[in-house]
């Protein structure tokens, strides 16, 4: 059988190698270095608060979201979740994890949200962007470590950039798709009433974009969940690093352990979000509306 491979073979290795190792490596390595600065100064800014914040208070914190947005039972499993992880040793780690989590959806929303907006507005741009995501998502997530190691070294700010490459592309899609979908008569209507590039965008569109934009963030955060042990990998820390050590050392149970506390905090960020895109009961309170009443409740309490 004819082998085309027998007479010509492509070194797509070397080259990926030689590009990486010969040329971005010697580079552009300060420029790379340089933005992790961003990232390490908003993550610590979360570890410091969790870290200083009670364990209790941050319990009630989340738990007071769960019961407003998503219900009672909601509320009940946050507390009960939150109690089994503090009572097993691990809330340090879960509160690091729940830091890292958060500086990725950050940096995922302030990058895709833009993006998302541009390439709904553009044919051409979603044209151009549309195949890097599918390369972004397609490519396994051990693979983002190599280059990220070469380029950025290894810590926690690395770990949450190739974070923050795995799970960017959901938020751009549903921002895309969210304010592609808004009814065109509607934005007849605003541009006929006089209204603005920027009034239709910020007035028309991304309102009624809202809750598909929601549902991206929702899924670019469960993208982040799954990345906590790989990235503990090139020394992320958190949960991960638990999940890592068990392994290392044959310890079923304390993998276990740490596994445990990423589906809590999995679970409990899930539910909180996605009370915010699904519809149903009417006495559903929106984010925006439950901070509010959770801060009010707050300050009358503190009078």
């Amino acid at each position: 059988m004819f082998d085309p491979s027998q007479y010509f073979t492509i070194p797509f290795d070397s080259w990926v190698n030689d590009f990486v190792r010969g040329f971005l490596v010697p580079n552009f390595r300060p420029f790379f270095r340089a933005l992790q600065v961003p990232v390490n100064q908003v993550l610590q800014a979360f570890d410091a608060v969790f870290a200083w914040i009670p364990m209790l208070v941050v319990m009630l914190i989340f738990a007071l979201l769960a019961w407003r947005i998503v219900g009672r039972t909601m509320a009940i499993i946050t507390i009960v979740g939150f109690l089994f992880v503090d009572l097993i040793g691990l809330w340090p780690e879960t509160m690091t994890t729940l830091s890292m989590i958060l500086t990725s959806v950050l940096f995922c929303t302030i990058i895709g949200v833009p993006v998302g907006i541009l390439v709904a507005r553009s044919d051409m741009a979603w044209k151009i962007v549309r195949p890097i995501l599918d390369v972004m998502q397609t490519v396994p997530s051990f693979v983002y470590l190599v280059p990220i190691v070469m380029l950025f070294g290894v810590g926690m700010a690395p770990g949450i950039i190739a974070t923050i490459i795995f799970a960017l592309p959901p938020i751009i899609r549903m921002t895309n798709l969210g304010i592609r979908n808004v009814r065109t008569d509607l934005i007849e209507a605003s541009e006929a009433f006089g209204a603005t590039y920027s009034q239709t965008l910020f007035e028309v569109q991304l309102p009624l974009a809202m809750r598909t934009i929601m549902a991206g963030l929702n899924q670019t955060l469960m993208l982040a969940m799954s990345m906590v042990v790989i990235a503990a990998l090139i020394g992320a820390g958190g949960l991960g690093q638990v999940v890592n050590t068990g392994l290392g050392r044959l310890d079923v149970g304390g993998a276990t352990a740490g596994g445990v506390g990423i589906v809590v905090l999995a679970i409990v960020l899930d539910r909180i979000t996605q009370g915010l895109v699904e519809p149903g009961d009417p006495n559903r309170m929106t984010f925006r509306q439950a901070l509010g009443t959770l801060f009010r409740g707050q300050s009358k309490a503190a009078e």
